[in-house]
């Protein structure tokens, strides 16, 4: 029977198509509009504003003598890179050293470690900003690196268009063997696809540290990260949360505007990363958290419906095609975010990783609250 008469049976498919229909909205209202953007390189100006990129590094001497130099080797004309030093036990300082010898246009602040006063990465941030000379400020972090030479000339573009007082970027990861570089690639895409997608549709909820930029005026009008100064994480995605409007913030799609970083390499320090970052989005604005937590317990239902109705068979040519309605829309949309972020690899993958993340991140998400604040650093 094509479709079932028993009451449980038809209550289950109304539950059914009625996650469908939620997911839909996110994938073609919000992930499409990501997946299928049409980023132009910047064009050409004839004035480029000077900018300071703040870059926080703590015991980061490995990666700043790979990744810093890329930055500091811009085919831009005018601009400035400070690095705070915080709290550095290797040999950053001496890394930092010899690269001054180089380029002029680095600076560096120190902050010394004091056994009785810790303090969270804004406390390095704001030393950063306040060190900075020039108005427009560019964000990253000391493992990353720019995608292109031309990373800062699509900040000014960005920058340029009316009303911008937040410009938001791609922080990609680098490529690496194992399933576990794979995933946390596929999740950052996923997560661009939301926050470019939400964005694009007047709703923007935050941005990525390692590729961010506002004005240093607009920061310190905004009365810096006020109320979350305390928090360990959320530098980057609370003070976007709090300060972004439908109209003032741009965003960079271009591949040569993305920022490559190194990412975490055992289970454990994924784990503690994603915790510390689930751990701030408890702070987002109501709507916010209401959307970002109805697209995973969504899909969770969805699954779980599914999985039900197969086995007991109820309906089974309607439950199939639903089901297929969804995969193809899915795959579709995922396939053109894998270009449009430039992860071709992880088309084919993402199909299973759709399926896992969510289970996961409640997970992760769950334990997170239990666990509580904790005596975290970080770095």
């Amino acid at each position: 029977m094509i479709l079932s008469t028993d009451t449980t049976h038809l209550v289950l498919l109304a539950l059914l198509v009625t996650m469908l229909i939620i997911q839909a909205w996110y994938w073609l209202g919000y992930y499409r509009r990501a997946a299928f953007a049409k980023p132009g390189k910047a064009a050409v100006q004839t004035t480029l504003p000077p900018l300071s990129v703040v870059i926080c590094a703590r015991n980061e001497a490995e990666n700043l003598t790979k990744y810093l130099p890329e930055v500091l080797k811009q085919n831009y004309p005018s601009y400035e890179v400070v690095v705070v030093n915080d709290c550095s036990e290797d040999n950053t300082f001496d890394v930092l050293g010899s690269l001054m010898n180089q380029y002029p246009h680095l600076k560096v602040s120190m902050i010394q470690k004091d056994p009785g006063f810790t303090h969270t990465k804004k406390l390095a941030m704001l030393i950063g900003i306040k060190a900075a000379k020039n108005d427009l400020l560019v964000f990253t972090d000391a493992d990353c690196k720019p995608a292109s030479p031309d990373w800062l000339r699509e900040v000014a573009a960005a920058s340029a268009k009316e009303k911008t007082d937040i410009i938001i970027g791609y922080g990609a990861y680098l490529s690496e063997p194992g399933l576990l570089n794979r995933y946390i690639r596929y999740e950052t895409m996923f997560t661009a696809m939301q926050y470019f997608g939400m964005a694009m549709a007047g709703k923007p909820y935050m941005g990525v540290g390692r590729n961010l930029a506002y004005r240093r005026s607009f920061f310190f009008e905004k009365g810096g990260f006020g109320p979350h100064n305390h928090i360990m994480s959320g530098d980057d995605d609370l003070f976007v949360n709090r300060n972004s409007t439908a109209d003032n913030c741009s965003l960079m799609l271009s591949h040569d505007s993305f920022t490559q970083s190194v990412a975490c390499r055992t289970i454990i320090e994924w784990v503690k990363q994603k915790r510390r970052h689930l751990s701030a989005s408890n702070y987002y604005r109501p709507a916010d958290k209401f959307r970002l937590l109805l697209e995973p317990f969504s899909r969770i239902t969805w699954y779980g419906l599914l999985t039900a109705m197969l086995v007991m068979l109820a309906s089974w040519p309607v439950v199939l095609f639903l089901a297929l309605t969804r995969l193809i829309m899915r795959a579709v949309i995922l396939r053109r975010a894998a270009v449009t972020f430039n992860e071709r690899q992880l088309w084919f993958i993402s199909l299973f990783f759709d399926i896992l993340s969510p289970f996961l991140t409640a997970f992760l998400y769950l334990t997170t609250r239990r666990k509580g604040k904790g005596k975290e650093t970080w770095k």
